[in-house]
C-alpha cells in the first residue's frame, strides 16, 4: 500500500442525486444507507450537501438530513458540504449545529460555503442575490462568535453557545482567502481542475493565521473517485454525473440521473456531445491501480490531509463497490 495513501484520510459526500423514474425521498434513505456502509468501511466522514429547487437533488435540507444520518451511524463523523452560509441567519445556523452536537458529541462537522441559490428564481424565493456572497467573511465571524459567545447582543446562541464543532470552509478562489484569514480548515475541489486548485491552495497556505480551530493550514481536497474492475466499468459510473452536467449547460435545469445505458445510446447535439465529453474528463477513474496512481499524484502535489469523494451514479450497486474497492486502497482488510 502506498504511503501516503495510508496517511491520508478519506471520507464521503453525497448530494443525495435523484434517479430516473424514482421518488426523492428514495435518494434521501439511500443518502441514509451509504452512510453506514461508508462507516463500516473506514470513511472518516460523511456529509451532506445544500442545494434549492434542483430537480436533480433531494438534499434540501442539511442539518436535518445530518441529524438522520447521525443516527443511523455510530462512529462516522457527520457534517455538511455544505450549509451555504448566505442563505441563512449566522444565528439560526449555529442553533442547528448545537443541536446535532449535543445529541451526537464529538462527531459533527459544520461545512460551511458561500454560494447562494442556483437560479434567480431561488434566490428571490430565498430573499437572496447573487451580492449575498460578498458577506461571507462577516457571515462566519458571525457565526463563530455565537459558539464563543462574543457576540455583542446580549443574545445567546442555545445550546451551541460553549459547545466545539470544527469548522470547514468550501472554497475556491475567495473562499480560500476567507478561510485562510479566519485560520479555518480549507476543502477545495474539483480534481478535474489542477491548476486553479493549487492556486487556491498556495494562496491559503501562504495567507493562513493560526487560529483556535487550527493551528496550521489543514487542507481537504474534493472531487470524484471511481474505481472499478476495469478502466471501462469506471468510465461508465461517470455517465450519468456527466450528462446531467452537459444537459444542465444547455438546458438550465439539472436533471435526476439516468441509466449510463441509456445515455450512451442518445443522440447528442455537437454542444451538448462536447459538454458531455468534457465532462467525463479529468476524474480519477479506473481500476485501483489507476486510481491509486493518481491518488498518490494529487496528494503529493497538494500535500493534503484528506479526500473528501463526491461520486454519484444512477447504478447504487456499482456505486457502493466503487467505495469498496476506494477503501481497500487506504484501510486494507478492513
Amino acid at each position: 500500500m502506498s504511503a501516503v495513501i495510508a496517511r491520508t484520510r478519506f471520507s464521503v459526500l453525497d448530494r443525495s442525486r435523484t434517479r430516473a423514474g424514482r421518488p426523492p425521498a428514495e435518494a434521501l434513505r439511500d443518502t441514509v444507507a451509504l452512510a453506514r456502509e461508508a462507516e463500516a468501511l473506514g470513511y472518516h466522514r460523511f456529509w451532506v450537501s445544500e442545494h434549492h429547487g434542483v430537480p436533480g437533488v433531494a438534499g434540501s435540507a442539511p442539518t436535518v438530513l445530518a441529524a438522520a444520518v447521525a443516527a443511523a451511524t455510530r462512529t462516522v463523523r457527520v457534517g455538511t458540504g455544505g450549509v451555504m452560509l448566505p442563505n441563512h441567519r449566522p444565528l439560526v445556523v449555529a442553533e442547528q449545529f448545537g443541536v446535532l452536537e449535543s445529541l451526537f458529541p464529538g462527531r459533527i462537522d459544520m461545512g460551511l460555503g458561500r454560494s447562494v441559490g442556483f437560479t434567480d428564481g431561488v434566490r428571490r424565493a430565498l430573499g437572496r442575490d447573487k451580492e449575498a456572497a460578498g458577506d461571507f467573511a462577516a457571515q462566519l465571524g458571525e457565526l463563530l462568535g455565537w459558539f464563543a459567545g462574543t457576540f455583542p447582543t446580549g443574545v445567546h446562541a442555545r445550546p451551541a453557545e460553549g459547545l466545539r464543532v470544527p469548522p470547514f470552509v468550501l472554497a475556491m478562489g475567495e473562499g480560500a482567502r476567507i478561510a485562510a484569514r479566519a485560520g479555518l480548515p480549507m476543502v477545495i475541489g474539483d480534481l478535474r481542475h489542477r491548476e486553479r486548485m493549487m492556486r487556491g491552495i498556495d494562496e491559503y497556505r501562504s495567507l493562513f493565521r493560526p487560529s483556535p480551530w487550527a493551528a496550521e493550514p489543514h487542507v481537504v481536497i474534493s472531487g470524484t473517485v471511481a474505481v472499478a474492475g476495469t478502466a471501462e466499468e469506471a468510465r461508465r459510473l461517470l455517465v450519468p454525473e456527466a450528462w446531467a452536467a452537459a444537459y444542465s449547460r444547455t438546458h438550465g435545469t439539472f436533471p435526476p440521473l439516468a441509466p449510463a445505458e441509456e445515455t450512451e445510446a442518445r443522440v447528442m447535439t455537437a454542444k451538448e456531445r462536447d459538454l458531455y465529453d468534457s465532462a467525463l474528463t479529468g476524474h480519477l477513474a479506473g481500476t485501483a491501480d489507476q486510481v491509486a496512481d493518481g491518488l498518490e499524484t494529487v496528494l503529493k502535489e497538494t500535500g493534503a490531509a484528506e479526500v473528501l469523494v463526491t461520486t454519484s451514479t444512477y447504478d447504487r450497486a456499482a456505486l457502493l463497490d466503487s467505495y469498496r474497492r476506494l477503501a481497500a486502497l487506504f484501510a486494507p482488510g478492513r
